[in-house]
């Protein structure tokens, strides 16, 4: 029967992926002035800004994986195998360059050109509008095997070639010209790069020798070796110290003074893995570094000394995560385990509370007393196969308890502090060679239950990590491994299973057994869902049975997986349970109705499952996967209708969900502007469309003397009467001043007709000019900007006491006819009408054609009025019949 994917659950993103092995690539954004750093993740590449390491735009997917990535000021170029293409807002592929024969492995952006070069020989230079091919030049890989190219600052047109061979040719890529070649340090060069003075360039060899090299001059100026493999990324830092940063393949950075021409300090184990990039930011102090672990990092140097200290950091596993589960009750944080030894927690709400709970240590007070990032890998414990949580006491002690490959003793951690815990609980007496593999912590968070490969079941106390008691008798609760661990809610039952096929159910308290329960093969697993009492078993042969514990008899069979049933999980109700197995299906069963009701392939095996408290989303994690992945429940959404599947069903493949862009870090990352939609001025003639001033603009027009005389000072200033600087006075032998007397030109009014000083404005010279174009646009346009002082100022003027003329006054009442009859500005065209009546209608009475030209408009104001109270009524009487109406 054809099946047509999942109906239950729908693909929504995928947590913990940031970085991979190809180097990030740097771009500056000149409007936001924001630096951001692009990274490869499989088929697509991510963007985040640097400020905040917030993931702000996430690219569309690509037919193969990204080998190599680079990036202009406009667009972001990326190869995949023999192609390459650009894409725009960091997201839309613009641009296809085709014609390399081998893989692509380098690229430079140069002004209009990008230069690409592949494991071929070739070297193409590509014009980046047209996507035409400029020029091509062939190297013989077995005497000039391109692995390197950079841009010299300055030189117009050049580019400089490494080899793995050790020289270096420079080239005019316009002129297609050998300029010179440099013999080369008998070692093959990894990496190029400009340093912050011209003619000099940073050379990385396979041998980590670091050349300072001036190429203009062909001379050598310092050399540096580090003893950690090949250079794999250098950076000139360009904010004032001579500072060079060097990475290793093993994951450390050296840091090299250029002055004083040595080591300046080194940060090992920076990365787990190789760095792939290393970049200062442009007159910052700021070095950017991402690595195949998974991980980018932000460093800054303000340290004394001139070190350096982590400032911000995106990681997920760098190891594919193997056990999943939600911690807490609100489903909003989820607990994974890697095969690299690391026990993270992934937030499904912002990255930004993910937390990092690290890598566990055989001797946590002796891995305290490593100094100077020195690493024992003998105290590192391996990874996690299986662990258990509990909120309930995690503010007071550890709350979760993980069994490590090949291990007896389990470890606690705490949440809280993100750290692991003092504990490291074993047996004691136990058998050499044996090994935990199973743990549950009870519901009240007090004790841990662990079982191990001997058929040992201990129990353990959390807050003091004591030992109190073991199941069954010469202490050994099944003769064989133990596969799996539950305890009931009210801490009433202990429930193992093992190999020798026995479900056995245990006295929690007084640790005697009660019943067993024989089953019909080995169990691999157990999950009980602790509200409704029921208890899933996946057996060796593909099947499942769900045991009620009340009634300790077997309630379902389930059969359908062609391979190992590698995790289950139920739904918060109990009635779905949820499991995935290695034949690459995840199926949801009916506990209820007993049947599968839906069921739905994945392209690679998922590992482990987990279904939120809230029930809102599923998590998978799968084989060969670093990332955790989201699916939606869309029974929260809308009713979904679960028919029960025939046996003949052959499930579709669902595409696993990509990364998705938070909406409060959404941002514009390139300088083009973005096609906005832009709301048509008047959407159609019979509606009445209001402006968007705001309402200060036009509301107070007829209030204006009234806000004046409010705002007029009670006493105004007087200045002082300037004194002359030699006072008069009056002849005689007694010395008097005189007393100045008002002359007669002083007496004479000093105010003038305004009419005589008026000049013309700007808006009754477009006023006068729209009489004969018949467009009022522009006069309206400078209205708007006026504001309402300034509007009562240019209205006045209209009139002859104010300068202007009768036929301006009948311009402008044209004006406002055409406002209204447009239906646009209906607002500001009654606010400057009112105005407008208030100032001139005692000189409009006066004048036959404008009382005309008045009427005319009183009719069309009647018109539209008498339209919008029809439309208002009607409104009106719907919204008071829904209101009373018992519907």
């Amino acid at each position: 029967m054809p099946a047509g994917g999942s109906s239950l659950f729908s693909g929504f993103r995928v947590l913990g992926l940031y970085s991979n092995h190809v180097p990030h690539a740097l771009r500056y954004h000149l409007k936001h002035r924001e630096f951001y750093v692009v990274t490869a993740v499989g088929r697509s590449f991510h963007t985040f800004n640097v400020n905040r390491l917030g993931i702000v735009a996430v690219s569309n997917s690509l037919p193969d994986d990204i080998t190599c990535l680079a990036a202009d000021r406009m667009l972001v170029f990326a190869a995949t195998g023999r192609l390459i293409s650009a894409f725009a807002r960091n997201k839309e592929v613009v641009m296809h360059y085709n014609g390399h024969e081998q893989e692509v492995r380098l690229l430079l952006p140069l002004g209009d050109q990008l230069i690409s070069a592949d494991s071929g020989g070739d070297v193409i230079v590509w014009d980046v509008q047209s996507g035409e091919v400029y020029l091509r030049l062939h190297f013989d890989p077995a005497t000039f095997d391109v692995s390197a190219m950079m841009h010299p600052s300055t030189y117009l047109n050049k580019v400089l070639l490494g080899s793995s061979q050790g020289a270096l040719q420079l080239w005019n890529i316009k002129t297609s010209k050998l300029l010179f070649t440099f013999a080369g340090w008998s070692a093959g060069v990894t990496v190029l790069q400009q340093s912050p003075a011209v003619d000099v360039v940073g050379v990385g060899t396979a041998t980590g020798r670091i050349v300072i090299h001036n190429i203009r001059l062909d001379e050598t100026l310092m050399s540096f070796t580090q003893d950690w493999g090949p250079i794999t990324s250098l950076s000139f830092r360009t904010d004032g110290p001579p500072i060079v940063a060097s990475g290793s393949p093993q994951g450390h950075i050296a840091f090299w003074d250029l002055e004083r021409r040595q080591l300046v300090t080194q940060h090992r184990h920076a990365h787990k893995t190789s760095i792939a990039g290393a970049t200062f930011l442009q007159g910052e102090p700021i070095l950017v570094t991402n690595g195949a672990d998974n991980a980018i990092k932000v460093w800054i140097f303000d340290q004394e000394g001139g070190g350096a200290r982590l400032l911000r950091i995106r990681q997920g596993h760098s190891a594919p995560p193997t056990t999943i589960h939600h911690h807490g009750n609100d489903g909003k944080n989820i607990l994974s385990a890697g095969q690299d030894g690391t026990l993270q927690s992934f937030s499904t709400v912002h990255e930004r509370f993910n937390k990092n709970l690290g890598h566990g240590s055989v001797n946590k007070k002796k891995e305290k007393k490593k100094k100077k990032g020195l690493t024992y890998e003998e105290l590192r414990l391996p990874a996690i196969t299986a662990f258990s949580s509990s909120v309930t006491r995690q503010s007071d002690w550890d709350g979760i308890i993980a069994c490590h490959r090949d291990r007896l003793a389990t470890t606690t951690w705490n949440y809280q502090r993100c750290t692991m815990g003092a504990h490291h609980l074993q047996p004691p007496g136990s058998r050499r060679g044996a090994i935990a593999t199973a743990v549950d912590i009870t519901s009240c968070g007090n004790f841990a239950v662990i079982g191990s490969s001997c058929g040992r079941v201990d129990v353990y106390n959390l807050q003091s990590g004591l030992h109190r008691g073991c199941y069954g008798d010469d202490e050994k609760a099944h003769n064989g491994v133990v596969r799996g661990i539950a305890t009931d809610t009210l801490n009433q039952l202990t429930l193992t299973t093992g190999s020798d096929w026995l479900l056995k159910f245990w006295r929690f308290k007084s640790k005697k057994l009660e019943e067993e329960m024989k089953l019909n093969t080995a169990p691999a697993s157990m999950k009980l869902h602790r509200e409704s009492g029921m208890l899933a078993l996946a057996l060796d042969d593909f099947t499942l049975v769900v045991v009620d514990i009340e009634t300790r008899r077997v309630v379902r069979k389930f059969a359908g997986h062609h391979g190992n049933i590698n995790d289950m999980t139920f739904s918060p109700d109990g009635r779905w349970l949820v499991t995935v197995a290695m034949d690459c299906t995840i199926r949801t069963w009916d506990l209820p109705s007993g049947s599968l009701v839906d069921c739905f392939l994945v392209a690679t095996a998922p590992v482990s499952v987990s279904l939120s408290p809230t029930g809102d989303f599923l998590a998978t994690a799968h084989v060969d996967s670093l990332g955790l992945y989201l699916w939606t429940n869309k029974s929260l959404c809308g009713p979904v209708g679960l028919r029960p599947l025939p046996a003949d069903y052959q499930p579709a493949v669902e595409t696993l969900p990509g990364v998705t862009v938070e909406e409060t870090e959404q941002e514009v990352n390139s300088e083009e502007e973005e096609d906005v939609y832009q709301s048509a001025e008047q959407l159609g003639a019979e509606l009445v469309t209001l402006s968007l001033l705001p309402e200060s603009r036009w509301k107070s027009l007829l209030h204006l003397d009234e806000i004046k005389k409010r705002n007029k000072p009670v006493a105004p200033p007087a200045a002082p009467a300037a004194a002359p600087f030699f006072l008069p006075t009056v002849p005689g032998l007694t010395p008097r001043f005189a007393t100045q007397t008002q002359s007669e030109h002083e007496t004479q009014s000093k105010v003038l007709n305004w009419g005589v000083l008026s000049q013309r404005s700007e808006f009754i010279c477009t006023l006068e000019s729209a009489l004969t174009t018949g467009s009022f646009d522009q006069p309206l346009r400078l209205l708007k900007d006026c504001g309402p002082a300034a509007l009562s100022v240019e209205l006045n003027s209209l009139g002859p006491e104010g300068g202007g003329a009768r036929e301006l006054l009948l311009v402008f009442i044209q004006m406002i006819d055409s406002m209204l009859a447009s239906g646009r500005d209906f607002d500001l065209a009654h606010a400057y009408l009112a105005l407008f009546l208030k100032l001139h209608l005692r000189s409009l009475s006066q004048d036959a054609t404008a009382m005309e030209a008045l009427n005319h408009l009183s009719s069309r104001l009647e018109k539209g009025w008498a339209e919008l109270q029809a439309s208002f009524d009607q409104s009106l009487c719907l919204l008071s019949y829904a209101k009373s109406a018992l519907l």
